[in-house]
């Protein structure tokens, strides 16, 4: 295929140098009718913000930009079928959980999988069949399922529609993707990977492998996290006859806004057509980036870039390098203090951070400037970092971690429910999600038993930085348990 064209930016593009106007939404017409002060910031953006149709194309679509461009990245990344969603793969991730296991359905799932997954589950009526995640007790550190608990999870629970496994993860480790299909094909059954943190991966041979190369059946990707999309830009990628791809049409569509962003679109399309011309190239000086990168920072006293740790037979198979895991624990201080330091003294965001790591999430865009602005900002805060605070956070063991799941997530957050103290939720079952974000994998999951160590570790969790934004009390003074008739074994 001709990889030069970008059907929609192209589109829009000729939209512009028309001059066509619309008599439909947008109600800003391009930026004309928006507050002086508004144009002043989003003016380029206004002027792209049209309709799909009639629009870009007409109102039959009979130019088929869309579907050109969804062709174009299917043969970029050697996938049979792509398809864009512009409702960030927090939507792809729930249509392709519905496609496998909708109705009356299960599916296998690692359960350090994102809440946008847990949400699928509430909404879709899926049922779970957690696999633990193996843990790094000294670190307090989870790392994906292997081949033998994916084996393990078939051989207890065969009427599974499929699996479904993130990687990489949001700290860049990856599971062994490959074994884990070749177990879920000998099944007869599909594997799903959120592969949210992997736009990237097909476009270099030194990164992990690309969830198709490895097989899997159905692979959803952010093209915002690692790749050149807006925010919310994601795209389904398919392949093989273990996915009714009507069926996942659909229900992306049901879940679809009827409204798409044609900015993120034009964003997915042109980053394609980049991809292809000179994602080698790009990716390459990236990883050299992070190589120096790596080097400088881990010179800084009390840090420890993290690498070696992270891999092995009883950690993770591979790990994308763009993404910079530093152990911060040696200095006293949290992730959280160090974090907010860097953006309050050094104008530096970072992408992650916990009671002992932070993370810097690297990408094509950046350089060996970039990384030695971040390293100087890292090492000031180091020289003025003296006697930090005990942060006072309660960890739990792994094993307080694994909590039993007694009902559905979607009884539980739909039944009957009734908001306790957090001090009296132990024994109670969740009727809501509980997420530490960054990166959104939840601790408590509506359905799950509550165990006091997990209520203990996230209330002093919050009370030295971490960010719990789902819950209905975001301070945890309280929690949405279910209420005492609705089959509490606590309370019966």
């Amino acid at each position: 295929m001709d990889h030069s064209v970008a059907p929609v930016l192209d589109a829009l593009a000729e939209y512009q140098r028309l001059g066509r106007y619309g008599f439909t939404p947008p109600g800003h017409r391009q930026g004309r009718g928006a507050d002086e002060r508004v144009r002043e910031v989003l003016g380029g953006a206004l002027r792209a913000d049209v309709l799909a149709a009639p629009g870009m194309d007409d109102r039959l679509a009979r130019g088929h930009r869309l579907s050109d461009a969804e062709e174009l990245m299917a043969d970029a990344v050697g996938a049979e079928y792509a398809f864009f969603s512009t409702c960030g793969s927090s939507l792809s991730v729930k249509a392709a959980m519905m496609a496998v296991a909708g109705g009356d359905g299960g599916l296998i799932l690692g359960r350090d999988s994102h809440k946008s997954i847990v949400a699928g589950l509430i909404f879709s009526g899926v049922r779970p069949y957690w696999i633990t995640p193996r843990w790094d007790a000294e670190r307090h550190f989870s790392h994906p399922p292997s081949p033998e608990q994916v084996r393990q999870a078939w051989q207890d629970h065969p009427e599974a529609a499929g699996a479904l496994i993130v990687s990489p993860s949001p700290y860049g480790t990856c599971a062994d993707l490959e074994g884990i299909a070749d177990v879920c094909h000998e099944h007869g059954k599909p594997l799903i990977v959120d592969e949210a943190w992997g736009a990237h991966l097909p476009f270099h041979a030194d990164l992990p492998t690309w969830a198709m190369d490895a097989g899997a059946d159905i692979c959803v990707v952010s093209v915002h996290k690692m790749g050149a999309g807006f925010e919310q830009g994601s795209v389904f990628h398919v392949q093989g006859d273990l996915i009714d791809r009507a069926r996942l049409t659909e229900c992306a569509d049901l879940l679809m806004t009827t409204s798409p962003n044609v900015l993120l679109y034009a964003a997915i399309d042109g980053w394609r057509r980049q991809m292809v011309e000179h994602g080698r190239e790009l990716l390459g000086d990236a990883l050299q980036v992070a190589a120096y990168g790596r080097e400088r920072l881990g010179t800084i006293p009390g840090i420890t870039v993290m690498e070696d740790e992270l891999l092995g037979v009883e950690a993770s198979h591979d790990l994308d390098r763009l993404q910079i895991l530093m152990d911060v624990s040696e200095t006293g201080a949290t992730g959280y203090e160090i974090a907010d330091w860097l953006r309050e003294h050094r104008l530096l965001d970072l992408g992650h951070s916990d009671h002992r790591r932070i993370l810097a999430t690297l990408s094509m865009s950046d350089d060996k400037h970039s990384l030695d602005t971040l390293h100087d900002a890292l090492a000031a805060w180091r020289v003025q970092c003296k006697d930090p605070k005990p942060h006072g956070i309660r960890l739990p063991a792994p094993r307080e971690l694994q909590l039993d799941t007694v009902m559905s997530p979607r009884d539980a957050f739909f039944g009957p429910c009734e908001t306790v103290p957090a001090e009296q939720a132990a024994g109670r079952i969740a009727a809501e999600q509980v997420t530490p974000y960054p990166p959104g994998i939840p601790v408590i999951v509506p359905g799950e038993l509550i165990d006091a160590a997990v209520v203990d570790y996230l209330r002093t969790g919050i009370a030295a930085g971490m960010n719990v934004p789902d819950p209905a009390d975001p301070e945890l003074r309280t929690l949405r348990v279910v209420a005492h008739d609705a089959g509490d074994p606590a309370h019966r």
